[in-house]
């Protein structure tokens, strides 16, 4: 009686004929553009950093709008939703400066963060050119890149006046950006913590991972996300990068 046909899943071999164990690693050696947003991705969620931010955001808003608190925070969580930021609603309801509002909001204290050399690291291996996309300030970022001694690993920072005060998700600020810098989208990466803000990156063509940060903001959700939207998911930035193949 014959045996069976059993096909092993074998390694591939080195030029000696030495046979190497599987790399199950996920494959990011067709990325030459890394795309990260800013804020509770290049710093942890609970950092405290963004609940200043949103606390800001509240108060602009009870003044602009002159609401209680109460209702000035519920005002821009629905713009939030409606809009993407809080910001692009006051701005298309209500005539709202945008650097005034952007001045106001990223005012806040940064002494909780301090340099990430292990994160820092990873990016720095990283091959290809790496930018930062925020829906925020680009003075904000640069304190922030400077607090994790990050400054100098990042190529341009995209911040909401390069996107023309268009915010993700919109489709517009993707192309916008892309288009200014010359990318391939499918030789890109992008990274995220709004699964939301993903969506027009995969439909662009984009590698996509969500940092699942457990913000609380992340609830907020404008837009619905799809399975096929996220190729990726982790809740640790820097891990993640130390596993990829590139």
């Amino acid at each position: 009686m014959n045996s069976p046909n059993i096909v092993k899943n074998k390694g591939s071999q080195t030029e000696t004929g030495a046979e190497t164990q599987p790399d199950f690693r996920p494959d990011f050696r067709h990325v030459k553009s890394w795309i990260f947003d800013l804020d509770n991705t290049l710093y942890c969620a609970g950092s405290g950093i963004f609940s200043q931010i949103e606390g800001r955001m509240t108060d602009y808003v009870m003044a602009f709008l002159k609401l209680p608190r109460e209702a000035a925070f519920a005002r821009q969580k629905e713009l939030y939703r409606r809009y993407g930021t809080t910001l692009n609603g006051l701005m298309r309801e209500h005539g709202a400066s945008p650097e005034d509002y952007l001045h106001y909001v990223h005012d806040i204290d940064l002494s909780s963060l301090g340099p990430d050399a292990g994160l820092a690291e990873s990016i720095q291996k990283l091959p290809g050119r790496r930018f930062v996309f925020t829906n925020g300030c680009r003075d904000h970022a640069g304190r922030i890149l400077e607090r994790l001694g990050m400054t100098a690993l990042f190529d341009e920072v995209w911040d909401i006046r390069t996107m023309g005060f268009q915010p993700k998700p919109e489709m517009q600020a993707y192309r916008c950006v892309v288009d200014a810098a010359g990318i391939a989208c499918e030789q890109a990466a992008m990274f995220d913590d709004l699964p939301q803000n993903l969506v027009p990156a995969r439909a662009l063509g984009m590698t996509t991972i969500w940092l699942q940060s457990g913000a609380p903001y992340g609830k907020h959700s404008p837009m619905d996300v799809a399975p096929g939207d996220v190729d990726h998911k982790t809740d640790n930035l820097s891990e993640f990068l130390q596993n990829i193949r590139i």
